[in-house]
């Protein structure tokens, strides 16, 4: 445990730790969300505390609002009562043991188990214009008083909450095998003999930030001259909930000088680099969940496909390389064809070290 992150209610009868907020899903299994909230009786009034974990889909502006039009749907919900204790005898976790050092006598511990089939955290980039909370997954645990713990004839007041936002995540597995690899045969008119185009990836999973290598063969037995190749990474953004729409976006894309001439081949490794940095204006593409202001990357790809029902946003990518062919002569540019060869990527984030010391943290949201 690197931190803990503390919420306390606008009144401070109730306040919530945390001892991280990045919660990994091991596609079979997810980490317990658990954590402590401080509870100050005397503020009460007769009423409870319950915490509750929602894993919430944010599709539009809170602006909308005001006409009606709802910007926000629970995917999953699970509440649980905390004070006064139900009965319920569960063991402590190490985590809860070391928080309620630190609250003391007045801490009761909670804890969730989310389905493996929720969505991870995912928000789709705003654009410079936009305002609000940006489209996409989030996760809320939040600590709130009332009588009951979900009434909709009961108002709670903002004071009597607080909340921290937290994150679901996948790491890559520890194991990485052989990239994949994928190969056309084009054959073009006026020529009895085709362009032959392979390509392949050193290894199935990459690191956000490491360069791709992409190795290229090309065995040109036209006539015709390969005058260009491209390498890109596009981005493949399934948003599932409410209308199974695809967004693709070119994240990385190079152009690579080197001619094949006809009747000639090549064999070459080219190296793209998809980063964030360099995608910043890109309205509408996708990054891993943040909290607060801190840095994210491109979102990562989803490994676990639940139902659909469940789902919010599925991300994907893949490198195409494309060959440009032209006949030269006057009419080389105007007859000119593409040869064109897809490679599915798998881009992630490799699983960190665990960290020990503990620091506390006061966190926004």
């Amino acid at each position: 445990m690197s931190k803990v992150f503390k919420k306390t209610s606008g009144n401070g009868h109730i306040a919530l730790y945390l001892g991280k907020r990045d919660f990994v899903d091991h596609v079979d299994s997810v980490d317990i969300v658990d954590g402590v909230i401080k509870v100050d009786p005397s503020g009460l009034n007769g009423r409870k505390v319950f915490v509750y974990l929602a894993c919430a889909f944010r599709y539009g502006s809170e602006d909308l609002d005001v006409i009606g039009l709802s910007f926000r749907r629970d995917i999953w919900v699970q509440r649980v009562q905390v004070y006064p204790p139900t009965g319920d005898s569960t063991a402590k976790t190490p985590m809860q043991e070391s928080l309620l050092k630190k609250v003391g006598e007045q801490g009761c511990p909670f804890s969730f188990q989310m389905p493996p089939n929720l969505p991870c955290s995912v928000g789709l980039q705003p654009g410079p214009n936009d305002s609000g909370k940006a489209c996409g997954v989030d996760f809320e645990v939040k600590g709130y008083i009332a009588n009951v713990a979900d009434s909709a004839d009961e108002v709670i007041d903002k004071k009597d909450t607080c909340r921290l936002m937290i994150r679901k995540i996948q790491f890559a597995p520890a194991s990485n095998n052989p990239g994949p690899k994928a190969d056309i045969c084009k054959q073009f008119m006026m020529s009895d003999k085709p362009v032959h185009l392979e390509a392949a990836l050193e290894k199935e999973i990459y690191y956000h930030g490491d360069p791709i290598s992409v190795k290229v063969k090309i065995n040109n037995e036209t006539t015709k001259t390969v005058k260009k190749i491209k390498v890109s990474v596009e981005q493949l953004t399934n948003v599932v909930l409410y209308s199974s729409d695809t967004y693709v976006k070119e994240v990385c894309a190079e152009e690579f000088g080197e001619t094949v001439n006809a009747n000639s081949t090549l064999e070459k490794s080219f190296k793209l680099t998809p980063l964030l940095s360099n995608n910043k204006e890109k309205r509408g593409l996708a990054v891993d969940g943040r909290l607060k202001d801190e840095d994210t990357h491109l979102a990562s790809t989803t490994l676990s496909q639940g139902e659909k029902e469940m789902q919010g946003i599925i991300i994907t990518y893949k490198v195409k390389i494309n060959l440009m062919v032209s006949s030269g002569g006057l009419l080389g540019g105007l007859t000119g064809s593409d040869v064109t060869v897809e490679l599915p990527l798998t881009l992630m984030s490799p699983k960190p070290a665990e960290v020990a010391d503990i620091t506390l943290e006061s966190a926004d949201g």
